[in-house]
Protein backbone atom coordinates (compact mmCIF):
# COMPACT_ATOMS: atom_id res chain seq x y z
CA UNK A 1 0.00 0.00 0.00
CA UNK A 2 1.43 3.38 -0.96
CA UNK A 3 1.73 6.40 1.26
CA UNK A 4 -0.65 8.20 -1.04
CA UNK A 5 -3.19 5.45 -0.56
CA UNK A 6 -2.80 5.73 3.20
CA UNK A 7 -3.50 9.45 2.96
CA UNK A 8 -6.74 8.83 1.09
CA UNK A 9 -8.05 6.63 3.88
CA UNK A 10 -11.04 8.36 5.40
CA UNK A 11 -10.12 10.39 8.46
CA UNK A 12 -6.33 10.08 8.09
CA UNK A 13 -4.88 13.41 9.28
CA UNK A 14 -1.39 13.04 7.81
CA UNK A 15 0.91 10.90 5.70
CA UNK A 16 2.99 8.25 7.48
CA UNK A 17 6.60 9.09 6.68
CA UNK A 18 8.67 6.65 4.57
CA UNK A 19 5.87 4.06 4.63
CA UNK A 20 6.60 2.91 1.05
CA UNK A 21 10.25 2.32 1.94
CA UNK A 22 9.25 0.39 5.06
CA UNK A 23 6.84 -1.88 3.19
CA UNK A 24 9.48 -2.55 0.53
CA UNK A 25 11.98 -3.76 3.15
CA UNK A 26 9.84 -5.92 5.45
CA UNK A 27 7.40 -8.81 5.35
CA UNK A 28 4.12 -7.35 6.61
CA UNK A 29 2.52 -10.66 7.57
CA UNK A 30 2.00 -11.85 11.13
CA UNK A 31 1.71 -9.70 14.25
CA UNK A 32 3.22 -6.21 14.20
CA UNK A 33 3.54 -3.64 16.95
CA UNK A 34 3.31 0.06 16.10
CA UNK A 35 5.03 1.61 19.10
CA UNK A 36 4.19 5.20 18.18
CA UNK A 37 0.57 4.88 17.05
CA UNK A 38 -0.15 8.61 16.70
CA UNK A 39 -2.67 9.14 13.90
CA UNK A 40 -2.57 5.45 13.06
CA UNK A 41 -1.00 5.82 9.63
CA UNK A 42 1.54 3.02 10.02
CA UNK A 43 -0.96 0.69 11.67
CA UNK A 44 -3.43 1.19 8.83
CA UNK A 45 -0.75 0.66 6.22
CA UNK A 46 0.36 -2.65 7.75
CA UNK A 47 -3.22 -3.87 8.12
CA UNK A 48 -3.98 -3.01 4.50
CA UNK A 49 -0.73 -4.67 3.41
CA UNK A 50 -1.75 -7.98 5.00
CA UNK A 51 -0.69 -8.01 8.64
CA UNK A 52 -2.74 -10.48 10.66
CA UNK A 53 -2.83 -8.11 13.63
CA UNK A 54 -1.35 -4.76 14.62
CA UNK A 55 -0.89 -3.68 18.22
CA UNK A 56 -0.99 0.11 18.41
CA UNK A 57 0.87 1.53 21.42
CA UNK A 58 1.00 5.18 22.43
CA UNK A 59 1.49 7.02 25.71
CA UNK A 60 -0.83 9.84 24.61
CA UNK A 61 -4.41 8.81 25.53
CA UNK A 62 -5.85 11.42 23.18
CA UNK A 63 -4.73 9.53 20.07
CA UNK A 64 -7.01 6.62 20.89
CA UNK A 65 -9.98 8.94 21.33
CA UNK A 66 -9.32 10.30 17.85
CA UNK A 67 -9.03 6.78 16.39
CA UNK A 68 -12.35 5.46 17.71
CA UNK A 69 -14.33 6.25 14.56
CA UNK A 70 -12.17 4.22 12.19
CA UNK A 71 -10.39 1.66 14.40
CA UNK A 72 -13.54 -0.41 14.92
CA UNK A 73 -13.54 -1.21 11.21
CA UNK A 74 -10.55 -3.50 11.68
CA UNK A 75 -12.19 -5.55 14.44
CA UNK A 76 -9.81 -7.66 16.49
CA UNK A 77 -7.04 -7.21 13.91
CA UNK A 78 -6.21 -3.90 15.63
CA UNK A 79 -5.48 -3.81 19.34
CA UNK A 80 -4.87 -0.43 21.02
CA UNK A 81 -2.83 -0.20 24.23
CA UNK A 82 -2.00 2.95 26.17
CA UNK A 83 1.58 2.87 27.39
CA UNK A 84 5.20 3.69 26.58
CA UNK A 85 7.00 1.85 23.79
CA UNK A 86 9.91 1.49 26.21
CA UNK A 87 7.75 -1.25 27.78
CA UNK A 88 6.49 -2.74 24.53
CA UNK A 89 7.48 -6.30 25.37
CA UNK A 90 5.46 -6.14 28.60
CA UNK A 91 2.50 -4.38 27.00
CA UNK A 92 2.32 -6.97 24.21
CA UNK A 93 3.09 -10.02 26.32
CA UNK A 94 -0.13 -11.77 25.22
CA UNK A 95 1.01 -11.57 21.57
CA UNK A 96 4.69 -12.49 21.81
CA UNK A 97 6.85 -13.18 19.95
CA UNK A 98 6.24 -10.42 17.42
CA UNK A 99 6.84 -10.54 13.68
CA UNK A 100 7.73 -6.87 13.55
CA UNK A 101 8.06 -3.57 15.40
CA UNK A 102 7.84 -0.14 13.81
CA UNK A 103 8.75 3.10 15.61
CA UNK A 104 8.19 6.63 14.25
CA UNK A 105 10.05 8.84 16.71
CA UNK A 106 9.45 12.41 17.79
CA UNK A 107 6.36 14.55 18.16
CA UNK A 108 3.33 13.95 15.92
CA UNK A 109 1.78 16.58 13.67
CA UNK A 110 -1.45 16.24 15.67
CA UNK A 111 0.33 17.26 18.87
CA UNK A 112 2.05 20.19 17.17
CA UNK A 113 -1.27 21.45 15.81
CA UNK A 114 -2.94 21.58 19.23
CA UNK A 115 -2.00 24.85 20.92
CA UNK A 116 -3.20 23.59 24.30
CA UNK A 117 -0.54 20.85 24.23
CA UNK A 118 2.23 23.47 24.21
CA UNK A 119 4.58 21.74 21.77
CA UNK A 120 4.94 24.54 19.23
CA UNK A 121 6.09 28.15 19.41
CA UNK A 122 3.93 28.83 16.35
CA UNK A 123 0.74 28.51 18.43
CA UNK A 124 0.67 30.29 21.78
CA UNK A 125 -0.44 27.97 24.54
CA UNK A 126 0.51 26.67 27.99
CA UNK A 127 4.04 25.35 28.40
CA UNK A 128 3.17 21.66 28.56
CA UNK A 129 4.81 19.37 25.95
CA UNK A 130 3.89 16.16 27.83
CA UNK A 131 3.06 13.34 25.43
CA UNK A 132 1.50 11.25 28.20
CA UNK A 133 -0.23 14.29 29.75
CA UNK A 134 1.21 13.44 33.17
CA UNK A 135 4.39 14.13 35.10
CA UNK A 136 6.52 17.31 35.04
CA UNK A 137 5.63 19.72 32.23
CA UNK A 138 7.78 22.05 30.16
CA UNK A 139 6.77 24.84 32.56
CA UNK A 140 8.15 22.81 35.45
CA UNK A 141 11.46 22.30 33.66
CA UNK A 142 11.77 25.91 32.52
CA UNK A 143 10.83 27.37 35.92
CA UNK A 144 12.45 24.88 38.31
CA UNK A 145 15.65 23.60 36.70
CA UNK A 146 18.84 25.38 37.70
CA UNK A 147 20.86 27.28 35.13
CA UNK A 148 23.41 24.52 34.58
CA UNK A 149 20.74 21.90 33.93
CA UNK A 150 18.87 24.21 31.55
CA UNK A 151 22.07 24.85 29.60
CA UNK A 152 22.82 21.11 29.43
CA UNK A 153 19.31 20.36 28.15
CA UNK A 154 19.51 23.02 25.44
CA UNK A 155 23.01 22.04 24.32
CA UNK A 156 22.82 18.25 24.51
CA UNK A 157 19.26 17.74 23.27
CA UNK A 158 18.95 20.72 20.93
CA UNK A 159 22.59 21.24 19.86
CA UNK A 160 21.99 24.92 20.68
CA UNK A 161 25.32 26.76 20.69
CA UNK A 162 23.86 29.68 22.64
CA UNK A 163 22.61 27.36 25.38
CA UNK A 164 24.27 29.20 28.27
CA UNK A 165 23.07 32.59 27.09
CA UNK A 166 19.51 31.31 26.68
CA UNK A 167 19.61 29.56 30.06
CA UNK A 168 20.64 32.81 31.76
CA UNK A 169 17.86 34.69 29.99
CA UNK A 170 15.27 32.10 31.03
CA UNK A 171 16.42 32.36 34.65
CA UNK A 172 16.04 36.16 34.53
CA UNK A 173 12.59 36.04 32.88
CA UNK A 174 10.87 33.33 34.87
CA UNK A 175 8.26 32.42 35.75
CA UNK A 176 7.30 31.63 32.15
CA UNK A 177 3.85 30.19 31.52
CA UNK A 178 3.24 30.11 27.76
CA UNK A 179 5.02 28.99 24.60
CA UNK A 180 4.90 32.55 23.32
CA UNK A 181 6.68 33.92 26.38
CA UNK A 182 9.43 31.32 26.12
CA UNK A 183 9.84 31.88 22.38
CA UNK A 184 10.24 35.62 22.94
CA UNK A 185 12.99 35.07 25.51
CA UNK A 186 14.86 32.74 23.16
CA UNK A 187 14.44 35.03 20.14
CA UNK A 188 15.91 37.94 22.07
CA UNK A 189 19.11 35.91 22.62
CA UNK A 190 19.73 35.05 18.97
CA UNK A 191 20.13 36.78 15.61
CA UNK A 192 16.99 37.05 13.51
CA UNK A 193 16.55 34.09 11.15
CA UNK A 194 17.42 34.59 7.50
CA UNK A 195 14.94 33.50 4.81
CA UNK A 196 14.84 29.72 4.62
CA UNK A 197 16.30 29.23 8.10
CA UNK A 198 14.38 27.65 10.95
CA UNK A 199 12.83 29.74 13.72
CA UNK A 200 15.37 30.76 16.41
CA UNK A 201 13.41 28.82 19.06
CA UNK A 202 13.33 25.54 17.12
CA UNK A 203 16.34 23.88 18.75
CA UNK A 204 15.42 25.00 22.27
CA UNK A 205 11.82 23.81 22.00
CA UNK A 206 13.04 20.46 20.66
CA UNK A 207 15.46 20.14 23.56
CA UNK A 208 12.89 20.92 26.25
CA UNK A 209 10.38 18.53 24.68
CA UNK A 210 12.98 15.75 24.65
CA UNK A 211 13.80 16.38 28.30
CA UNK A 212 10.15 16.50 29.41
CA UNK A 213 9.38 13.19 27.70
CA UNK A 214 12.71 11.45 28.38
CA UNK A 215 12.84 10.65 24.68
CA UNK A 216 16.35 9.20 24.65
CA UNK A 217 15.69 7.05 27.69
CA UNK A 218 12.51 5.86 25.99
CA UNK A 219 14.37 5.21 22.75
CA UNK A 220 17.12 3.00 24.14
CA UNK A 221 14.67 1.10 26.37
CA UNK A 222 12.35 0.66 23.39
CA UNK A 223 15.11 -0.74 21.20
CA UNK A 224 16.05 -3.20 23.93
CA UNK A 225 12.38 -4.14 24.43
CA UNK A 226 11.99 -4.78 20.70
CA UNK A 227 15.06 -7.01 20.80
CA UNK A 228 13.38 -9.08 23.54
CA UNK A 229 9.96 -9.13 21.87
CA UNK A 230 10.83 -10.04 18.27
CA UNK A 231 10.92 -13.60 17.06
CA UNK A 232 13.84 -14.89 14.95
CA UNK A 233 13.31 -13.39 11.51
CA UNK A 234 11.24 -10.52 12.93
CA UNK A 235 11.74 -6.98 11.66
CA UNK A 236 12.62 -3.76 13.46
CA UNK A 237 11.94 -0.56 11.48
CA UNK A 238 12.77 2.81 13.04
CA UNK A 239 12.12 6.26 11.55
CA UNK A 240 14.07 9.13 13.12
CA UNK A 241 13.80 12.88 12.54
CA UNK A 242 17.05 14.34 13.81
CA UNK A 243 20.69 13.34 13.87
CA UNK A 244 20.85 12.63 17.62
CA UNK A 245 18.11 10.00 17.39
CA UNK A 246 19.56 8.46 14.24
CA UNK A 247 23.00 8.20 15.85
CA UNK A 248 21.60 6.17 18.75
CA UNK A 249 19.59 3.84 16.47
CA UNK A 250 22.57 3.39 14.14
CA UNK A 251 25.01 2.58 16.93
CA UNK A 252 22.55 0.24 18.66
CA UNK A 253 21.91 -1.78 15.50
CA UNK A 254 25.59 -1.83 14.53
CA UNK A 255 26.54 -3.09 17.98
CA UNK A 256 23.80 -5.72 17.99
CA UNK A 257 24.84 -6.81 14.49
CA UNK A 258 28.48 -7.16 15.53
CA UNK A 259 29.55 -4.25 13.32
CA UNK A 260 30.49 -1.67 15.92
CA UNK A 261 34.17 -1.98 15.05
CA UNK A 262 37.15 -2.88 17.19
CA UNK A 263 39.64 -0.96 19.19
CA UNK A 264 37.29 0.26 21.93
CA UNK A 265 36.71 -0.78 25.49
CA UNK A 266 33.31 -2.14 24.40
CA UNK A 267 34.81 -4.68 21.98
CA UNK A 268 35.12 -7.50 24.57
CA UNK A 269 31.32 -7.57 24.97
CA UNK A 270 30.86 -8.02 21.22
CA UNK A 271 33.44 -10.80 21.15
CA UNK A 272 31.45 -12.92 23.59
CA UNK A 273 27.82 -12.18 22.65
CA UNK A 274 26.22 -13.43 19.44
CA UNK A 275 24.67 -10.79 17.15
CA UNK A 276 20.94 -10.31 17.73
CA UNK A 277 20.24 -8.37 14.52
CA UNK A 278 21.21 -8.43 10.86
CA UNK A 279 21.19 -5.05 9.13
CA UNK A 280 18.53 -5.01 6.43
CA UNK A 281 19.59 -1.57 5.22
CA UNK A 282 23.31 -0.76 5.04
CA UNK A 283 22.63 2.97 5.13
CA UNK A 284 19.71 5.02 6.35
CA UNK A 285 16.93 5.34 3.79
CA UNK A 286 15.68 8.86 3.11
CA UNK A 287 12.64 10.20 1.27
CA UNK A 288 12.71 10.41 -2.51
CA UNK A 289 11.64 13.45 -4.51
CA UNK A 290 8.04 12.27 -4.84
CA UNK A 291 7.60 11.86 -1.10
CA UNK A 292 9.32 15.17 -0.38
CA UNK A 293 6.87 16.93 -2.66
CA UNK A 294 3.88 15.21 -1.02
CA UNK A 295 5.02 15.38 2.56
CA UNK A 296 7.45 18.09 3.76
CA UNK A 297 7.66 16.35 7.17
CA UNK A 298 9.75 13.63 5.51
CA UNK A 299 12.59 16.07 4.75
CA UNK A 300 14.67 15.12 7.79
CA UNK A 301 13.43 11.53 8.19
CA UNK A 302 15.75 8.53 8.13
CA UNK A 303 14.74 4.87 8.14
CA UNK A 304 16.78 1.94 9.42
CA UNK A 305 15.60 -1.66 9.22
CA UNK A 306 17.09 -4.77 10.86
CA UNK A 307 16.20 -8.46 11.04
CA UNK A 308 16.19 -10.32 14.37
CA UNK A 309 18.45 -13.37 14.63
CA UNK A 310 17.86 -16.37 16.92
CA UNK A 311 20.53 -15.24 19.43
CA UNK A 312 19.40 -14.39 22.98
CA UNK A 313 18.81 -10.71 23.74
CA UNK A 314 21.81 -8.88 25.16
CA UNK A 315 21.88 -7.53 28.70
CA UNK A 316 21.33 -3.77 28.86
CA UNK A 317 24.49 -1.96 27.72
CA UNK A 318 24.01 1.78 27.20
CA UNK A 319 27.63 2.93 27.04
CA UNK A 320 29.02 3.66 23.61
CA UNK A 321 25.62 3.97 21.91
CA UNK A 322 25.75 7.70 21.30
CA UNK A 323 23.34 8.69 24.06
CA UNK A 324 23.72 12.29 25.24
CA UNK A 325 25.69 12.44 28.49
CA UNK A 326 22.71 13.95 30.28
CA UNK A 327 20.58 10.91 29.40
CA UNK A 328 23.25 8.48 30.65
CA UNK A 329 23.48 10.50 33.87
CA UNK A 330 19.70 10.64 34.40
CA UNK A 331 18.71 7.03 33.57
CA UNK A 332 16.67 5.79 36.50
CA UNK A 333 16.48 9.27 38.06
CA UNK A 334 13.99 12.12 37.98
CA UNK A 335 14.95 15.12 35.87
CA UNK A 336 13.88 17.61 38.53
Amino acid sequence: MSAAACDRTEGAPHLPVLIDAILENVDCSGVWLDGTFGAGGYSRAFLEAGADRVIGVDRDPMVFEMAQDWAVGYGDRLTLIEGEFADLDELAQDFLPLDGVVLDLGVSSMQLDQAERGFSFLRDGPLDMRMAQKGPSAADVVNQADEALLADILFQYGEERASRRIARAIMAARPLETTGQLAEVIEACLPRSKPGQSHPATRSFQAIRIAVNDEFGQLISGLEAAERALKPGGYLAVVTFHSLEDRVVKKFLQARAGRAGGGSRYAPVQDTVAPTFELRTRKAIVADKDELSRNPRSRSAKLRVALRTDAPAWPAERSGLGLPKLTEKMIGKDLL
